[in-house]
């Protein structure tokens, strides 16, 4: 049983905008596709500000340029290690905070407490699309001048208390990978609050070139391709129905999980439209079997899972020389990277799949 699996829309649907670029021999650098998804991506994430990218990893290193910070970022151990990686590419020096033990977000007084004379960004993930805390992380920041980024690698079409998760802090990176609900083979997205930052953007995915005779600043390759562009809109049309199937998988493990010992699912709290791309539980101490015996049993069982996020970034061999690395300092994210489990999530499971998932849990636990 997989894991996931790329949501695809009708080929027929994807053919038809492959004959309009084939039409207009336009294949990349910002054509009719890449605009229109634009568009489409400002009124689905209710940003106004939209700028689209090859890859989420791009996307986020170039925020970080864009934004022209110096020094030291706050940010999560409990992350993709693209996370970190775009710190380390843009020149800064990630400092890892503790997280918040219930949500896998950064916990605010840990975030506070790391900040020093040097730091310039708070760089927060919402973790399996889980929201941060964002009005106090937005506090710290005001506080102490920072600016705030949010990697919602996970967080596609998130809401909280009926707001955008795109709209809160300076700058959102969105993950398009073909492992996200909404994608574009490959891809990424930004949904920034300041208008001018569109024009530095531009240029920094575009080797910073600003016309044929004015290379303004130093950029890289990072654009969309009219390809993936193309994808996304297909997979827009589709995008709420897959939804839907989601949010009944989710329900049903849920529903049969919920009393169960050591088996927590992790899910958003109330007033959060959640994104349904991830389905992470908790093997707890009251499980019998801890989360690696239950994911080999899954696994021999045939059925995918991941431990995400193991390693923990302060623990992989480019960071955990850092001082802000060390697992004393970290005990929550030490702690929750051994818990971890998520189970198969996409909208081709069936009732019986999800039984038979829940199945294994519910006898790991009792052995």
């Amino acid at each position: 049983m997989r894991l996931t699996r790329p949501l695809l829309p009708n080929l027929s649907s994807y053919v038809l905008k492959l004959e309009e670029i084939w039409k207009s021999g336009w294949m990349t650098n910002g054509g009719k596709q890449n605009s229109d998804l634009v568009e489409v991506l400002r009124t689905r994430l209710r940003c106004a500000n939209v700028a689209t990218f090859n890859n989420g990893t791009t996307a986020l290193l170039l925020a970080l340029r864009a934004l022209r910070l110096r020094g030291e970022v706050v940010t999560t151990p409990f992350t993709f290690p693209a996370t970190t990686h775009a710190i380390d590419w843009a020149g800064l020096t990630p400092v890892f905070a503790d997280i918040d033990a219930r949500t896998g977000c950064l916990d605010p007084a840990a975030v506070e407490a790391a900040v020093t004379k040097d730091t310039s960004a708070i760089l927060a993930v919402h973790v399996f699309g889980i929201p941060c805390d964002v009005e106090a992380l937005g506090a710290i920041a005001k506080k102490h001048g920072l600016k705030l980024i949010y990697d919602a690698a996970h967080a596609f079409g998130v809401e909280v208390g009926g707001r955008a998760i795109g709209s809160y802090g300076d700058i959102s990176m969105f993950s398009l990978h073909a492992t996200k609900l909404f994608h574009t083979a490959e891809g990424g997205a930004l949904t920034f609050r300041d208008a001018s930052l569109a024009k530095d953007l531009h240029l920094l995915h575009n080797f910073g070139i600003a016309d044929e005779d004015h290379v303004a600043m130093s950029g890289i390759n990072g654009k969309m391709n009219e390809l993936q562009a193309a994808l996304g809109l297909c997979v827009m049309e589709v995008l709420d129905e897959e939804y839907a199937k989601r949010a009944t998988v989710v329900k049903r493990y849920r529903d049969q999980l919920r009393n169960v010992p050591g088996v927590e699912c992790m899910l958003p709290g109330p007033g959060v439209r959640p994104s349904m791309q991830y389905m992470p539980v908790r093997i707890g101490p009251e499980s019998h079997s801890d989360r690696d015996a239950m994911f080999n049993g899954m696994r021999q069982q045939n059925i995918m899972s991941r431990r995400y996020f193991r390693p923990l970034c302060s623990s992989i061999e480019p960071y955990a020389h850092l001082p802000s690395a060390a697992p004393q300092g970290l005990p929550n994210a030490v702690g929750l990277e051994k818990e971890i489990l998520c189970l198969p999530l996409h909208g081709g499971l069936k009732d019986e799949d999800v039984d038979r998932v829940c199945e294994v849990l519910v006898a790991g636990s009792a052995k």
